[in-house]
């Protein structure tokens, strides 16, 4: 006869077979593939990879003298640079069905507590990778473009290569995402208890220095790109922050609710 007094494990006969688990796990990955075709397929004809270099070197585009061109200094990079730009833009625009895909593979292993914390910050943490990319796109480019070319000489003309745009491009995307992820990184520090809450609040001054610093380390060197990534930072710290003492607050595991009640 069970115990009334014990709990039931709500994981308790959820167990899968390892083979299972690789099946379901082909099955999801092989979704997310498809997904991402579908839509490097539809980009493909409507609006085409050259079109989507176009809107990718437009900032840069912008910012060069009057009849200046970017231009191609291998053979296949006219093909290849578009090509990886297309798969580029397939997979931000699929992400919601790739992440979907490992929801739907983890969270049966998952208690409901960690489903509550689980989720979010999967889907908060992409919000906030995109909105580093945009906000890269939208405002950094274009002021940094016009610093660096402000510094040309008049005998000097302007012919940047598409494949080195496309690696400064995607390393610049990939420093403003990430650093737009510090909401995320605080979040999960202060749950799992690794550092308490005020522990980060008295690290604010120390956080202000790492974040000039990683700016100086990961963008260009001029003064307007490294101000944009490290205000953001701060700022996005304070975010944080906050959102530790809510998260902490509303996915507690039932045994640390009980915990505090019974201490009180």
């Amino acid at each position: 006869m069970p115990d009334p007094n014990k709990k039931e494990d709500e994981l308790a006969g959820t167990e899968q077979p390892f083979v299972e688990h690789l099946m379901e796990l082909r099955d999801r990955l092989i979704k997310a593939v498809i997904a991402i075709g579908v839509v490097a397929a539809v980009l493909a004809v409507w609006p085409g990879p050259g079109a989507l270099y176009d809107l990718l070197a437009a900032p840069l585009v912008a910012s060069l003298p009057a009849g200046a061109t970017m231009i191609a200094t291998s053979v296949i990079s006219p093909f290849l640079v578009p090509l990886k730009i297309l798969l580029m833009a397939a997979f931000m625009i699929a992400l919601p069905v790739v992440l979907y895909q490992v929801w739907a593979f983890v969270a049966p292993g998952l208690y409901s507590h960690e489903k509550k914390l689980v989720m979010p910050l999967v889907i908060s943490s992409t919000l906030l990778f995109l909105i580093g990319v945009a906000f890269c796109y939208y405002f950094v480019f274009g002021q940094v473009f016009k610093f660096i070319q402000s510094f040309a000489p008049k005998s000097i003309t302007a012919a940047p290569d598409i494949e080195a745009y496309l690696g400064f491009a995607l390393s610049m995307f990939l420093a403003f995402g990430l650093a737009f992820e510090v909401p995320i990184a605080v979040v999960v520090l202060a749950r799992v208890g690794i550092v308490t809450v005020d522990k980060l609040k008295s690290f604010r001054g120390y956080f202000i220095v790492v974040a000039f610093v990683v700016a100086a380390i990961v963008t260009p060197p001029d003064v307007v790109s490294q101000l944009a990534l490290a205000i953001p930072m701060c700022i996005l710290y304070e975010v944080g922050i906050w959102a530790a003492q809510l998260f902490i607050k509303h996915t507690k595991a039932p045994e640390e609710t009980e915990a505090e009640a019974s201490g009180n």
